[in-house]
């Protein structure tokens, strides 16, 4: 398993600079054009900000390869470097994120994606996401929420 670690201050630009690629790579061709314009490397800087403990990474300090966030029941933000892929890095941070949810006592997690995201929709359901189909969804951005379809997930992570 990836040394999986809170964000620190020096992580950051480098973070919303992986966060930016990743995000327009995977989603900016198939979302509203409205919020591919909100989505700035700046906006994605600030955002971080904002995450405070919700945020863990992994990789070295000021290099970070992958990030996941976490907020209330959602498994809100899951990327990882195209140098990343395939190595287990983000199946390592799901599983932190899902074990988060899980320390606040969360028995029902969900989470959302691009409806076009097929590779990312993959990697859910092998880690035993169940794809509940298209629903109304939001997204955080620097003038408020953001809503479209999305697909949402949703996964037991124990309890009852």
């Amino acid at each position: 398993m990836s040394l999986i670690r809170p964000a620190t201050r020096t992580d950051f630009d480098a973070l919303a600079r992986l966060w930016h690629a990743g995000w327009h790579e995977a989603h900016a061709a198939f979302v509203p054009a409205e919020l591919t314009a909100k989505r700035s490397l700046e906006s994605f800087r600030i955002r971080l900000d904002r995450y405070g403990d919700r945020l863990r990474v992994a990789g070295p300090d000021g290099a970070p390869m992958g990030m996941c966030v976490i907020h209330d029941d959602e498994l809100d933000q899951l990327f990882v470097a195209p140098e990343a892929r395939g190595s287990g890095l983000a199946t390592d941070l799901l599983m932190d994120g899902e074990d988060r949810l899980r320390a606040q006592g969360i028995v029902e997690a969900h989470l959302y994606c691009v409806q076009q995201n097929h590779r990312a929709a993959r990697f859910y359901e092998r880690q035993g996401w169940v794809n509940r189909g298209v629903a109304p969804g939001s997204v955080e951005t620097l003038d408020g929420p953001f809503s479209f379809d999305v697909l949402r997930f949703e996964k037991r992570l124990g309890g009852r």
